[in-house]
């Protein structure tokens, strides 16, 4: 058991405020972190929950010679301790340029898959202390604009379902391994980890150089995670004082809001809108939003930027998905992001296969735009444009629903999707986030992995 002057430090408070009601899925790769991680969580439930549901799941990446056998210890180590375990391999070809993301893409894509599989709706990963400091350096030195100096929430929903969280950011790796010790476990060293040809060794083996190097790592993630909050806060009052949907696919800005005082939360409120009208991944450039802004301030202007149409008027600024570039039919797949603006789920059974007769998912297209009835104050150009290139279910080229709908009896629904958060939304950006949920009327956030919270308001810690 851990020692008394350690328990108070690396268990008691470290799960208190999780609601473990659906259980946890806990990532264990083997190393000295996860190790811990899974100890320490072992010992909180059976203290505090001990009918909650542990699931540990060790990803094989199978990049390494010793990686099979490597997770056959952590099974055989879970085994020994009653815990369930689970191997996933990431299988298919691997990049040959940009393999960490590529593998952390895959890796939290087979851990929510688990977690779906049991019906749990939590993730516990064992990033430390070092391994934010590690991050901060690394976005430090690729000139990162100030968002990604805040480095690891402390939670991150994916694929706006599933909540990821990381317990032990403010605890260091000394202390995890100091704990093993007194517990005789050992745990596997991962060679990667030491390799300087990846990006994060090399940090590592910086931060080595002087304690302090970390210390002023974590106090400027702690301010750049308090000024994303503070942003993000101020952003959402924005939108929801200035932006309406009058039409799905069309995002109209009152004309006051290009001369806002907050002009910082102006261009931050751009930067989300245009990534998610556009389908972008990443928010648009913050030095072509403000260059936008200002232009916005000082008459009409009618522009393309980020796969988003700008169109300026007395009447408003309106944004829309430009009619270029948009997917070729194909049938409905189940989770899909349609060009990254419409999640699509599949509710029950079906038949899909592009041919005559099957059920395919198609830009809804200028001529059925055309049909549908005027907006009051919109001019009809800028909804019917917004509208065609917003998706549509169809089959045997008869048009079955279309603008995140439900296809009348076919169980296939279409629904907006906050495109730059869709996969991954850290708690920093919980406020701006659910905004423009509400906005585009994409589904809420899920509950907060944190009881006693509002669902996403305040809650997320920095």
């Amino acid at each position: 058991m851990l020692t008394p002057d350690t328990k108070p430090d690396l268990s008691t408070r470290l799960f208190t405020d999780l609601d473990f009601s659906t259980g946890a899925v806990a990532a264990v790769s083997g190393g000295s972190d996860s190790t811990a991680l899974l100890l320490l969580l072992k010992d909180h439930l059976d203290r505090t929950v001990s009918g909650a549901k542990l699931l540990a799941v060790t990803i094989d990446h199978g990049l390494r010679p010793d990686s099979a056998a490597e997770a056959r210890l952590v099974a055989s180590f879970c085994a020994q301790r009653g815990i369930a375990h689970r191997i996933l391999a990431w299988h298919g070809d691997k990049p040959a340029t940009g393999l960490p993301a590529a593998a952390r893409e895959a890796r939290y894509r087979l851990l929510a898959e688990a977690a779906d599989a049991e019906g749990i709706k939590l993730i516990l990963t064992g990033h430390t202390a070092d391994d934010q400091a590690e991050t901060v350096l690394m976005r430090q030195a690729r000139e990162d604009d100030g968002r990604g100096l805040a480095g690891m929430a402390p939670a991150t929903l994916y694929d706006w379902r599933t909540w990821i969280v990381r317990p032990l950011l403010g605890t260091r790796r000394a202390a995890l391994r100091d704990m093993l010790r007194h517990r005789d476990i050992g745990w596997i060293e991962d060679p990667t980890n030491v390799d300087v040809r990846f990006e994060r060794p090399r940090m590592r083996a910086a931060l080595a150089q002087g304690e302090g190097r970390t210390a002023e790592a974590l106090a400027r993630s702690a301010q750049a995670a308090r000024e994303r909050h503070d942003i993000g806060r101020r952003a959402a009052r924005l939108i929801d004082a200035f932006a309406s949907r009058p039409v799905p696919g069309l995002i109209r800005l009152d004309r006051d809001f290009a001369g806002h005082e907050d002009g910082r939360a102006a261009i931050y409120v751009l930067r989300i809108l245009l990534a998610t009208v556009g389908g972008m991944s990443f928010l648009v450039d913050e030095a072509r939003c403000a260059a936008l802004l200002a232009r916005l301030r000082s008459a009409p202007l009618c522009a393309t930027l980020s796969r988003t149409v700008v169109d300026a008027r007395r009447s408003g600024i309106f944004l829309r998905r430009e009619n270029r570039n948009l997917p070729a039919p194909a049938p409905p797949v189940g989770n899909q992001l349609w060009d990254n603006r419409r999640r699509v789920t599949l509710g029950g059974r079906i038949t899909l296969k592009d041919q005559p007769g099957g059920l395919v998912i198609a830009p809804l297209g200028a001529a059925a735009a055309g049909r549908a009835p005027p907006i009051e104050d919109i001019p009809p150009s800028l909804s019917r444009a917004a509208l065609a290139a917003e998706p549509s279910l169809w089959s045997g080229g008869e048009q079955l629903d279309f603008a995140g709908g439900n296809a009348g009896p076919q169980p296939v629904s279409v629904v907006p999707a906050v495109a730059p958060f869709a996969r991954f939304l850290p708690s920093f950006d919980l406020e701006p986030a659910a905004a423009v949920a509400a906005l585009v009327c994409a589904p809420p956030l899920p509950a907060s992995p944190f009881r006693g919270h509002d669902g996403g308001r305040g809650w997320a810690k920095a």
